[in-house]
């Protein structure tokens, strides 16, 4: 079977992802699907630095606003979802291209991932959640170290989601899921693929990140975030525990000031980038564009997408 293309906007938060990818949808009639975590929920616009209605410039966006805060959001709910927006898009005789900087959800689409279905021990998920709230993550965490060491270095201590998923899975197979993921890995695309990832010198993209957390703030961070808390979320819910949100309500629960709350969102978000870059690194056949490199990198970084893309034969 001939494979159907698929471009890949790969990078570390606010490095520039969503403006190019703007750019390359207009130049090649495209439309895009978001691998982010946080973008799916209504009403988390701010903290998400979801892309507001009038940046898309005419161009469809798919798995934005699909969930309620309340929901939960998952790696197999995106690869469901993705998976039919991909097909959607291609029904209309346009290019899927997938923007973000989920390495783990952009995975699960390019090499069509299996991920077990086995019915979670509720006896063993109510213990990790007793150690959670008696000792808290690092316990957790101390825990997927001794067991599966590899998953620490891309599960950072405070997603206790995935942290529990990882504990989960080795007590259900006896298997490392980062050795399973490794597997799943070796797989073949399913696509004809692009996969670029963009990056930029780390002092710039630092300063890039800090700039947006004081940008959140002035936009109404708090605020959203009460909004939220008003409504019945707490700080344990799936969407709560997304960066600049778990930190804020930290903040109006009365655990840390907000210069407190705001220096955290800085440190954590530079730790993500870092961590983001350790991913695609690991991941073979990105092409690589570093923004530090141009100019003018909103001016030059297209051509040189699209050179790329034709050559592969994924537009003409």
């Amino acid at each position: 079977m001939e494979k159907k293309p698929l471009i890949i906007i790969a990078g570390p938060t606010a490095v520039g992802k969503t403006d190019i990818s703007i750019a390359l949808a207009k130049a090649i009639n495209g439309s895009i699907i978001s691998a982010d975590s946080m973008q799916v929920y209504r009403g988390m616009d701010i903290g998400s630095a979801k892309i507001k209605p009038y940046e898309m410039d005419g161009i469809a966006h798919y798995l934005i606003d699909i969930l309620e805060p309340s929901e939960d959001f998952n790696i197999v709910l995106f690869q469901k979802y993705a998976t039919q927006a991909i097909a959607d898009i291609q029904k209309a005789g346009k290019i899927p291209i997938l923007v973000g900087g989920t390495g783990f959800y952009i995975q699960s689409i390019l090499y069509g991932i299996e991920f077990t279905t086995k019915e979670t021990d509720q006896n063993y998920r109510r213990e990790l959640q007793t150690i959670l709230d008696e000792k808290g993550s690092s316990c957790l965490y101390e825990m997927l170290k001794t067991v599966d060491p590899k998953s620490t270095e891309i599960i950072h201590e405070n997603n206790t989601k995935r942290v529990m998923r990882a504990l989960e899975y080795y007590h259900e197979t006896g298997e490392c899921i980062s050795e399973h993921n490794e597997e799943q890995h070796l797989r073949k695309s399913a696509y004809l693929d692009a996969y670029f990832v963009l990056n930029d010198e780390r002092k710039h993209l630092y300063e890039r990140i800090d700039a947006r957390v004081e940008q959140m703030i002035t936009d109404g961070l708090v605020e959203e975030v009460r909004k939220l808390k008003n409504r019945g979320l707490i700080a344990t819910q799936v969407s709560m525990q997304g960066l600049g949100y778990k930190e804020i309500m930290a903040y109006l629960n009365g655990e840390c000031t907000l210069d407190e709350a705001v220096y955290r969102i800085k440190r954590d978000t530079r730790h993500f980038a870092k961590r983001q870059l350790t991913w695609f690194r690991r991941e073979e056949n990105t092409i690589w564009i570093n923004r530090n490199e141009f100019v003018n990198p909103k001016k030059e970084i297209l051509p040189i997408m699209i050179k790329t893309l034709k050559e592969r034969g994924i537009v003409k």
